[in-house]
């Protein structure tokens, strides 16, 4: 008996002692991971970070490639799997069941709907600059006027509120409509009933319905929420104004929605006809040339061309006043650039933030991933393409999104930023340090080059040059990498001659005078 009593105190000091280890590990982190190094000491951690480019725009900025080689018998090494695929994520036309992946944001009012359930569970990807930092140029100052969504509503008495509900009707419900989250991104934010109630919201503006109850029970920052989805992904709906009036209990439960149209909602048909001669006069131009940056350049220049900056300019928010009246401001640039683009089958978003003050401009997917363009920043003298396809780095200075819009892809391509830069900006060799003897004129000897410098230089972290000398040749090395053709043509025969086994390369290009491209080639070889 005294053995068996001996045992249970035993096992109760275990037990106490295991209580008292797991409280001290849940507020000493640093003390579990200690452990677990104790307990599985030959854990290893790989982590691959991508450079951020430095220099001007051109194929493969930016891009990142790492591998490993498993060392054979001999230890010199066989080409591994484990080779993570290139991160283009914009397309000229959606892919099959396509999606995307949004940031984590900040705005009070979409934080607060974000925590009641309507924004899903979505990873943070767009870092947000300080707007301390943001400087705007003199020749931009004040070029602005994005209205934010505005709630005009108010609580009413719950007597009068049920007597409501007993009068209206929902309209219509949008039921079965779907919609694209390559071309919808707000809609895709949203959870199940936030999807529901932008349906509906959807189908009676397009109806011209203006009041209904809501199909789903919201409070007023969701309903905001909501409603700034549905404006946000369709410009097509030019006759919406930003302001609504919602109607709510005392408990914050939403009970009526009032949408409102402007002046064009009472000839709609007519308006929209207009509207549409308008734009398929772009279109039709667009449409007839080859690529998506082709077709994005020319809408862009077709706007700044035909649209004058005006403050107050009628239905200044809606793309309507860009395409029909010609005047307009940041919001009717933004939305008659993002319904073009939309019409020509490339994903465009329209971003809203802070530029010295609120501000609207668009997120274009191309080819190699997403770019920010200010059409209204560009439309000043000699500053044609400064906002022009650039990337989050480029914005940092000076466009801060906001609102639902910190959730929006972040802005990393490189192929197709800066290649507008007027000759008289480009650096030629000598001011980059190379000379004839630096350039390749076909892909074979550009690989001869790379080849070369990286068994000179061995093992390590550091940096070579490569110029190409024409953009056709530029084109060639950059699908050689998109294809990893690369490795072949000249990394396994460098990392067999160096004996390595790991090799992370970051490149960057920067477009020279004369139609040459410097490659800067970051390595760490090991």
């Amino acid at each position: 008996m005294k053995i068996l009593r001996r045992l249970c105190y035993l096992l109760m000091a275990l037990l106490i002692a295991l209580c008292a280890l797991i409280t001290l590990c849940a507020l000493r982190p640093d003390l579990t991971e200690a452990i677990g190094n104790l307990v599985n000491p030959d854990g290893k951690k790989t982590e691959v970070s991508s450079g951020n480019p430095v220099s001007a725009g051109a194929p493969l900025g930016g891009e990142v490639h790492s591998w490993e080689r498993e060392p054979d018998e001999n230890g010199i090494g066989s080409d591994g799997e484990n080779y993570p695929e290139n991160s283009g994520q914009g397309t000229d036309t959606p892919p099959e069941g396509g999606g995307l992946s949004y940031a984590d944001g900040q705005g009070a009012e979409y934080a607060q709907a974000g925590e009641e359930g309507l924004v899903s569970d979505i990873s943070p990807e767009y870092v947000t600059p300080d707007e301390a930092d943001v400087l705007i140029p003199d020749k931009v100052s004040g070029k602005n006027g994005y209205q934010k969504i505005e709630d005009e509503g108010g609580q009413i008495e719950d007597e009068a509120a049920d007597q409501l509900i007993d009068q209206i009707s929902q309209g219509n419900t949008g039921d079965g409509l779907t919609f694209d989250p390559v071309y919808y991104p707000y809609y895709a934010m949203l959870d199940e009933k936030g999807k529901h109630m932008y349906r509906q919201i959807y189908a009676n503006a397009n109806d011209l319905f203006q009041a209904f109850a809501p199909v789903e029970d919201v409070t007023a920052p969701q309903l905001r929420t909501i409603f700034a989805a549905v404006y946000n992904d369709h410009p097509e709906l030019f006759w919406l104004e930003t302001a609504y009036y919602g109607k709510y209990r005392r408990n914050g439960q939403c009970v009526e929605i009032d949408l409102r149209f402007n002046r064009t909602a009472q000839n709609l048909e007519r308006e929209k006809e207009v509207f549409q001669a308008q734009a398929s006069g772009i279109l039709a131009q667009a449409n007839a040339l080859g690529t998506g940056y082709e077709k994005e350049r020319f809408v862009h220049d077709a706007l700044i061309d035909r649209i004058s900056y005006n403050l107050g300019a009628e239905m200044n928010q809606s793309a309507y006043s860009a395409l029909v009246n010609g005047q307009t401001v940041c919001a009717g640039y933004a939305r008659a650039f993002q319904y073009l683009l939309q019409q020509l089958g490339i994903p465009c978003y329209y971003c809203t933030g802070y530029a010295g003050e609120s501000h609207a401009w668009n997120i274009v997917s191309l080819e190699d991933g997403y770019y920010n363009v200010d059409a209204t920043w560009d439309d000043t003298e000699g500053g044609r393409y400064d906002y022009f396809n650039k990337t989050d780095d480029d914005y940092a200075d000076t466009h801060i999104r906001q609102e639902l819009a910190v959730y929006l892809p972040p802005c990393n391509g490189q192929m197709y930023r800066n290649l507008e830069q007027s000759g008289e900006s480009l650096r030629n060799l000598e001011d980059v340090g190379m000379t004839e003897n630096d350039i390749v004129y076909s892909l074979s000897d550009y690989y001869t080059n790379c080849g070369s410098q990286i068994v000179a230089a061995g093992n390590g972290s550091y940096e070579f040059y490569t110029v190409a000398g024409s953009e056709a040749l530029m084109q060639e090395i950059y699908q050689a990498y998109q294809s990893d053709a690369y490795r072949q043509g000249y990394m396994e025969t460098a990392m067999t001659a160096t004996g390595a086994t790991v090799c992370e390369m970051n490149l960057d290009v920067e477009e020279l005078a004369g139609g040459r491209y410097m490659i800067v080639h970051k390595v760490n070889l090991r």
